[in-house]
């Protein structure tokens, strides 16, 4: 079995070249959770809970291109969720893709971003003065 860890954004590895086996690769990882984005928001499928873009977090995502035709192209993103639910959203990638999830996964980065910007801000203020 592969030991090695594959965390950047849009890894790859031979044994993960298909949609399918990363699917069962990050299942095996612990996230087990389908979601889906619907106008109240991101759905867990198990779990029946809706959540708002502030409440998630993209861990990975990864991109697959369709052999034969482009338009069979597709993008797998690996979540997590405020509440610890952990799963995986996947939509079609390019000229098919759903706004919805666009729209959803743009504001989630958005919020990835105000926090980390937040977050270095309080750092900036949290060092000492050396004069």
């Amino acid at each position: 079995m592969h030991s090695q860890q594959y965390n950047e954004a849009n890894d790859k590895a031979t044994f993960m070249n298909t949609l399918t086996a990363c699917v069962n690769k990050v299942v095996k990882d612990g996230y087990t959770d389908s979601f889906k984005v619907t106008q109240r928001g991101l759905y867990s499928c198990s779990t029946d809970k809706y959540f708002t873009p502030a409440d998630v977090k993209v861990v990975n995502f990864y991109r697959f291109e369709g052999e034969s035709d482009p338009a069979d192209s597709s993008i797998l993103y690996v979540m997590e969720t405020s509440s610890g639910d952990k799963g995986t959203l996947i939509d079609a990638y390019g000229p098919y893709a759903d706004e919805n999830v666009n729209k959803f996964i743009r504001e989630v980065e958005d919020m990835n971003k105000k926090e980390v910007h937040r977050d270095s801000a309080e750092k900036e203020e949290q060092k000492p003065d050396i004069e």
